[in-house]
Order: C-alpha cells, then structure tokens, then sequence
C-alpha cells in the first residue's frame, strides 16, 4: 500500500486506553488485530459474552487511527451491490434478507450508542437517495422496483417530498430509514474504552508483520518487538491483507476523499435539513453527497476516488489535491450562501472493496482458529460494528444464526493490481458499479 491517508478530519480526538507497545512473548485466549470498529465490536462482545476471557487487542497505531476514524459518520443500511443487482445476482429471498440485515446492523449501533452513553454528536433520522441526473433516475427506478418487490419499506419521494427535508433541487430520491449522522472517531474510541473497562488489554504501534500457525494451542502473531500466542485470532485488517499476503482473496484498497466546513450561516443550514437534516446521497456510485454537523457546519464526501496501490507519492498527493478541489467546487454550487463558506477540514481515508462488492468475514483458508473481517466497500459504519459481533459469536461456538449471508465466506474474487493486466482493474471496478474515473 502506498503510504498513508492524508489530511486531518474534523472530528476531536477523544480520550483512550492505554496501549503501550508489544515486547517479548505475551500470550492471549483472543487476540484481535485491528482497533477500528469490527475489531473493538468483535473484543466488547466477547468480552461482555465471556467475562474472564483473556482478550488482547493490537494495532500498527491506535483505535480510530484507520477508516473507523477518518469516516464521515453516514450510518444507513447498503451491504453488497445495489438491491436490484443484488436480486440479479442472488435472489430476491437472499437480496431481501440481506437489505434486512443491513437495517438491523443499523439498529445495532444506536442501540450500541445508547447502551455506552457515546457522546458522539448521534442524530437518528433519515438518509435520502438522490438524484439529479438520468443516469442517477434510471437506478433509483431500478431500486425502487426491487424495493416493492421484495416488500421494503423504502417510499418513493417527489421533488415536493424532498424539499421538505432538503431545500435542493433533486429530481427524485428514496428515503431509508433508520438511518442516522454521528462522530464516527468518537464511536470508535468509546468502544476502545468500553473494551478496557471489561479487561480487554490493548497494544498499539505494534503492526503485525507476518502470521504463522501455532506450533501448540493456536497461531503465532510475529511483531516488531516481540509475538504473541493465542488460542483464537481475529485479523479485523481490512484491505491490509494483501501486505500481510492473507489467502482471501483481493480486498482492494481505494482511498475516498472528505471535506467539512465552518458553520454556515442559520438559512442555509435549516434549507439544508437543519437539526433533523438527512443525510443525502447520490444514486450514481461514487457521486458527491453531505450531511450536515451539530456545530452548524457540513460534511462533503464521495466525488471521485483513487487505487493507491503501486502510485509514487507525490502522484497520489496530486490526485487528493484535485479531489478535494472537486469536493470544494461541488459543495459551493449546494447553495447560494455556501459559496464563501470557509472549508475548515479536508481528508482521506481508506475503505476497501471486492471484485463483486461484497465483504469477507469468515476463517482464513490453511489456518486453524484464525478470522478475518474486511471489506465493506465504504459502508463499514454499520456493518463492521455487526460483523464483529457476529464473529464474537462464532469464536464462542453460539448457534449458529441460520443460513449464512453470502459475505460469510473465507475469499474474495481475485483482481488483478500490477503490470499489464493493469487496466483490467478499472474494467471490473467500472463493472461491478464503482466508476472510479481517472484514477488507475
């Protein structure tokens, strides 16, 4: 991977445990890799499911360091490709089943909210799927008509509907609920201390660098200064997978791009949505979109996004550059009173995607007691937070929950990263809905 995310979020650092480096041989029950949301998920319900389990955490920095902490806290239900591709591809039972678990992994998280006392700016609402252009009509028409197939309450709102929520000339949209806007750092760094208060120890700046089975109970975790051994490990590493050579197939990297502002002036923000604001969402893939913070200000994301895979860094900066300008110019043309609103914030963060857009939670292939969690496609917010509990579940044999949603599984498919079957990528990424443009 080439480097690391830029810029600086607008979201405070909070408070968390502490987490010196790992020396010498230590040993756990569970060991967790990772200290973002699907990890600290994965560590508070194992902890809070078996008190007395032995539950070490680690990560190559800190919690919140990675894509949990440098989000722009949209929480909505999406898992895998669009519904109605999703009904091509497996069914309208597997399709409806797997919009439904995406809501109740939504639902998860205010409860989780509510249960930790998380001071993280949460507002429970809506979230709108917009659109102003043909290509972005034809898709919201497609979903639509999956939507009421399958039974989903997801209406259907008119231009007049939309304004009643959001002073912005959309042409159609869908409105998903439950849905809500947060701090997603501020989530994440209460987990971490939710964990540390249940017994779970925490060891950071540590990264893993190679993983090896077990000669006894389970596999051995090689660290810049030191291994540890544990009875079960759960690599919650995202797209970091491919450095560490897991057999899971291709967890692409993509880099997405942010910016928040200073808070705009009292119209703009109560034509915007207001307290109780949407957020909004484009229905072509990879658009612009904004929700609005309880300070007053706006958060803008989407818009373009880059593979930074194999890119030298002054390149990479160039592209960041460029996407925050679009961002920028993007948000300007939202509303007359945002056009000398101060841009206070830009970054970027990482999220991860598949060759069929679904996400990879299951047992790493050739190793005994060994999970892996990633891949969520830049809507980790809710589903991680699942996932972790889900795995949390598996590690301590519950019943199992059913037939298995079709991301429950050890691989994803294999993309081709380097050389000349380069251009390949670009082609699957366009194919499967991402219309990543000028990026590879």
């Amino acid at each position: 991977m080439t480097g690391q995310p830029a810029g600086t979020p607008c979201w405070e650092r909070a408070e968390l445990p502490p987490q010196p480096q790992l020396h010498g041989v230590v040993t756990a029950d569970v060991v967790v890799v990772g200290a973002g949301l699907a990890g600290l998920s994965c560590a508070y319900h194992l902890a809070e499911r078996a008190p007395g389990l032995d539950i070490a955490v680690v990560d190559a920095q800190h919690p919140a360091a990675g894509a949990s902490g440098r989000g722009t806290g949209l929480l909505g239900p999406r898992a895998g490709p669009a519904l109605d591709r999703a009904v091509r591809r497996f069914g309208a039972a597997t399709a409806g089943r797997m919009h439904r678990a995406s809501q109740q992994a939504v639902r998860d998280v205010l409860d989780l909210c509510s249960r930790l006392a998380v001071p993280c700016g949460l507002r429970p609402g809506e979230q709108l799927m917009a659109t102003r252009s043909p290509a972005g009509l034809a898709a919201l028409a497609r979903q639509a008509r999956a939507c009421r197939e399958l039974g989903l309450d997801v209406p259907v709102l008119t231009p007049a509907g939309i304004r009643e929520r959001v002073g912005v000339s959309y042409r159609a949209a869908l409105l998903h609920r439950p849905a809500a806007t947060l701090d997603p750092a501020a989530l994440t760094c209460a987990l971490a201390r939710a964990c540390a208060d249940k017994g779970v120890r925490f060891y950071g700046r540590s990264p893993l660098l190679a993983l090896r089975p077990g000669d006894l109970v389970g596999p051995e975790l090689v660290l810049p200064h030191g291994r540890l051994y544990a009875g079960q490990a759960v690599l919650a590493v995202n797209s970091a997978a491919q450095a560490l050579e897991l057999p899971v197939g291709t967890v692409l990297p993509l880099e997405v791009y942010a910016v928040a502002t200073a808070p705009l002036s009292p119209a703009a923000y109560e034509l915007l949505g207001g307290r109780a604001g949407p957020a909004v969402v484009d229905a072509v893939p990879l658009a612009p979109y904004f929700r609005l913070l309880p300070d007053g200000g706006l958060v803008a994301g989407g818009g373009t996004a880059s593979v930074p895979a194999g890119l030298a860094a002054p390149r990479l900066q160039a592209r960041r550059e460029r996407a925050w300008a679009r961002l920028e110019h993007w948000l300007r043309g939202l509303h007359p009173d945002l056009a000398r609103t101060r841009v206070t914030h830009r970054w970027s963060g990482r999220i991860a995607m598949t060759g069929d857009d679904l996400p990879v939670v299951g047992p790493v292939p050739g190793y005994s007691d060994v999970w892996y969690i990633g891949g969520c496609g830049g809507h980790g917010l809710a589903l991680s937070v699942a996932h972790g509990a889900y795995v949390a579940g598996a590690l301590l044999g519950e019943p199992d929950p059913g037939e298995p949603l079709p991301w429950h599984r050890s691989r994803a498919p294999r993309l081709p990263l380097y050389g000349p079957v380069r251009p390949l990528l670009r082609a699957g990424v366009d194919a499967h809905g991402w219309a990543v443009r000028r990026v590879c």
